[in-house]
């Protein structure tokens, strides 16, 4: 039977593979166990948490957990299924960077095959780091993932878009500095315009990750681009807590059962998706 640590190592470095295989790493975000095993069930190769999606399950808002509560909820993903998974991190719940490298080492023990940084601060008069101490964190992440077994793939993401700086060169500029301190993929969620999107992938020499987004490139599109992996951040969790809400406003407001089919639909595919 193999241990925990050559799970892990087999598993990310099978993530690492399925970035440098000639398809699109669609990367769907489960939010508990469940909606792992269906994103499985559904024939997709590796999953990623998401941080809003697993906020929102315990009644909170994005960014209000914490550490330890992120790598239990990463492991439970990382035990209900066979496939490789990354966690969401945000800024790994640390500034400097020998916390940062702490949370890469004990995401690496949880079973994870991968894990992002932000360079977010989530304060409020300062929100992205400081380019010197971002590049730091990610070079002190990037050395403990090749720490760990597999190694654990790290992706960098550079958070401007998502925070009031929709600034292309600024951008790119961090992406490149996070890829010579050594992260293996690069993120800068918030980009709809394709130009911008090939600027990015033409910049750098590493995967590029490309949140979908409404109103965004499509997948064909992306691809052609040359971005390697898109995921779908707490899309489908707010998907699915939308569609609760919407059956529990007609059976309240209308009487009525029209939601009953999509309940079928999803019926079925738990009984499809889970062990019985």
């Amino acid at each position: 039977m193999a241990t925990d640590t050559e799970t892990q190592a087999a598993r990310a470095q099978r993530f690492r593979a399925l970035h440098e295989g000639p398809d699109l790493l669609l990367l769907p975000n489960p939010w508990d166990a469940g909606s792992a095993r269906l994103f499985a069930w559904l024939g997709y190769p590796a999953l990623a948490t998401t941080s809003g999606g697993f906020a929102a399950s315990v009644g909170r808002l994005d960014g209000g957990v914490s550490r330890d509560e992120a790598l239990a909820h990463g492991a439970a993903i990382a035990a209900a299924v066979s496939l490789p998974v990354s966690a969401d991190l945000e800024n790994c719940f640390a500034d400097e960077p020998a916390g940062v490298a702490g949370t890469i080492r004990l995401a690496a023990a949880a079973g994870l095959a991968g894990c992002s940084v932000e360079d977010y601060t989530r304060r409020d008069g300062q929100p992205i780091y400081d380019l010197g101490l971002a590049r730091d964190r990610i070079a002190a992440a990037a050395e403990a993932a090749k720490d760990t077994p597999g190694p654990l793939v790290l992706t960098a993401r550079a958070e401007n878009y998502l925070h009031g700086r929709p600034d292309l060169a600024g951008t790119i500029a961090r992406l490149q500095a996070y890829q010579e301190a050594g992260a293996d993929v690069l993120y800068a969620p918030g980009l709809t315009s394709l130009d911008d999107i090939r600027t990015v992938v033409s910049e750098v020499d590493r995967p590029v990750n490309v949140l979908a987004l409404a109103g965004g490139p499509g997948l064909d599109e992306l691809a052609a681009a040359g971005v390697r992996r898109v995921s779908v951040g707490s899309a489908f969790a707010q998907a699915a807590y939308g569609a609760a809400v919407q059956a529990a406003r007609e059976l309240r407001e209308q009487g009525s059962y029209a939601f009953f089919p999509l309940a079928a639909e999803g019926r079925a595919a738990i009984r499809a998706a889970f062990p019985g």
